[in-house]
């Protein structure tokens, strides 16, 4: 990673909120509207990067207050300090975010969008080199179906198949017999697309390969199942891996795979087919090393997120870019957002990233959207 020599003058922590267009409901609760953590840095040059810090008590047990308090120490560690790599910074950093990933997710993107800006060159080139793959710098998200009535599933599928996206995430795991009705339904508005399932850890491993028995009777199968039991359940991820060896449907373990170690476990013990890097499990730099970790054995990666503003998924856009290694981009959280933060320069509204002309930084300016109370 290329370092750059800055002193930060000021740095600053908001809460900013945004409606969503519906909440997003997945297996184990829901958001009802965008309520994340900004940090702002502010060079002595007057240079200033932002990172966020997306909280999803429901999944992960971080809270919104101890994510401003972890940020807050943070920013007031940093100020008036030297960083010559922000590398060393983050990790020095790391174990005061201890059980708090989003906070450290946060703070190494203010940094990073800082170093990228000051360099004159785009996020994405700092992670260049990182696997043995070029980078990608053009590439589609799919969108999420989340959990609900059958005619928000078909709604959903119909308008966003017609704005051109060829991939949809369907949420399971609430209701087996709804659950089945809103795949089929999807597949209907959008016979061409790929169906990607995600669980959240709602099934245990013989309901879930009924459940996919049942599917291929309607002749439809996933080409990638998320998480489809407990993050513990190493045996069952196992099974249903085992189970599934060359149907063309992925076993991709999510929340069973929180950092370095966790994917290290699951390349060793061969307990999943592909993995999922949010940066607000494990960060930008352990993101990136579990990708490395990931390419070198030839296991297929998705990187997707939290609910998280077009800043943060923008910077992980950029990250995809930079690793190139990315299978499955899952960075669509900016359609459910209304307002100034659904607002990504680098994705247009058919759900692809093109970052071949990014300028400087992550690209995403919060000016308008911080809030100075």
């Amino acid at each position: 990673m290329n370092n750059v020599t800055f002193t930060v003058a000021d740095a600053a922590v908001s809460i900013i909120k945004a409606p969503l267009v519906s909440p997003f409901r997945i297996a184990t609760g829901q958001h009802d509207e965008l309520d994340n953590v900004f940090v702002r840095l502010t060079t002595s040059d007057g240079v200033r990067g932002y990172g966020e810090a997306a909280v999803a008590s429901h999944i992960t047990g971080e809270t919104v207050p101890g994510t401003v308090a972890n940020l807050k120490s943070a920013a007031a560690a940093l100020k008036g300090r030297t960083i010559e790599s922000v590398e060393e910074v983050c990790r020095e950093l790391a174990p005061s975010f201890a059980g708090n990933h989003a906070g450290l997710a946060a703070l190494e993107m203010a940094l990073l969008d800082v170093a990228s800006r000051l360099q004159g060159i785009p996020l994405y080139r700092l992670f260049t080199g990182i696997t043995s793959r070029e980078p990608a710098l053009a590439f589609a998200t799919d969108i999420t179906v989340v959990i609900g009535s059958l005619e928000e599933a078909r709604a959903t599928a119909r308008e966003f198949a017609s704005r051109g996206f060829t991939a949809f995430k369907i949420k399971i795991g609430k209701d087996e017999e709804l659950d089945l009705a809103r795949i089929l339904a999807v597949r209907e508005m959008a016979p061409e697309s790929r169906l990607i399932l995600d669980a959240n850890m709602g099934f245990d491993a013989k309901r879930m390969l009924a459940f996919l028995d049942r599917l291929d009777s309607h002749g439809c199968r996933p080409v990638l199942l998320e998480q489809p039991v407990p993050k513990q359940d190493w045996d069952g991820l196992a099974a249903i891996t085992r189970a599934l060896q060359g149907s063309g449907t992925l076993v991709c373990a999510d929340e069973s795979v929180g950092s370095l170690a966790d994917a290290q476990r699951a390349v060793e013990s061969n307990a999943v087919s592909a993995i999922n890097i949010k940066t607000m499990k494990s960060g930008f730099f352990e993101g990136a090393q579990i990708a490395r970790l990931a390419s070198d054995h030839g296991i297929p990666l998705m990187l997707g997120a939290m609910m998280e503003s077009a800043l943060s998924i923008t910077a992980s856009a950029h990250l995809a870019a930079g690793l190139g290694c990315v299978d499955f981009a899952d960075l669509d959280t900016t359609f459910f957002i209304k307002g100034d933060l659904s607002h990504s320069p680098y994705l247009d509204e058919s759900g692809r990233f093109d970052l071949a002309g990014a300028g400087p930084g992550i690209g995403v300016d919060l000016s308008k959207s911080w809030n100075t109370d």
